[in-house]
């Protein structure tokens, strides 16, 4: 479990093939001395299990669904990476509850400035756009954030200056992709309302 509070932006250092799959080599400026071996970091909103580890760098195993499904199958050396640790007990809770199970990909269509804010829109398909509602959570590439807007297939969020500087969210271009993790709560709401 994760929070959606963005601990570090990583740099993706190598890129293994492997059939369907792959292992990544991602780069940290995090101590990763305390990080367990079968330990969960999200990885741009991906949940993914760290099966080797080093002074500053972290190895885990991608499965080619988890590519097929999210942003990590388009990932090149030195793509930029939004890294946080799973929840601890007694750790602060600063974001809403995200899961690391990225539900979809949307693609940025707009970014403009306002003030010192940045206000970017997503698009994304009608599977994703149904569970998203105006002042509700909503997690890109890992982030918490709040829906601002919903217009049809696209959804806007405002970005503070501290996030904005320190997620890769700057380092995105028009057509970038990004993993979307809807609200958990909206996911049981609908699911209870489809049974009754």
């Amino acid at each position: 479990m994760f929070t959606g509070i963005i601990i570090d932006v990583g740099s993706v250092k190598k890129i293994v093939r492997h059939g369907v799959g792959c292992s990544l080599k991602i780069e940290t400026t995090f101590d990763t001395e305390d990080v367990l071996i079968g330990s969960s970091i999200a990885c741009n909103g991906a949940c993914l299990t760290v099966v080797d580890k080093g002074n500053h760098w972290f190895s885990a195993d991608v499965s080619g669904e988890t590519l097929n499904c999210t942003s990590l199958g388009d990932w090149v050396v030195n793509t930029r990476v939004n890294i946080e640790t799973a929840l601890k007990a007694g750790d602060e809770f600063g974001g809403h509850l995200v899961q690391g199970h990225v539900d979809g990909i949307g693609s940025l269509v707009d970014c403009v400035t306002e003030g010192s804010n940045h206000r970017i829109t997503i698009e994304s398909e009608a599977k994703i756009i149904e569970f998203i509602a105006p002042k509700g959570s909503i997690t890109v590439d890992g982030v918490s954030l709040t829906v601002n807007e919903l217009n049809y297939n696209r959804f806007g969020v405002n970005i503070i200056p501290h996030t904005w500087d320190n997620t890769n969210f700057s380092h995105l271009k028009i057509k970038d992709k990004v993993n979307i993790e809807i609200d958990i709560v909206a996911r049981y709401v609908a699911r209870l309302m489809e049974r009754s």
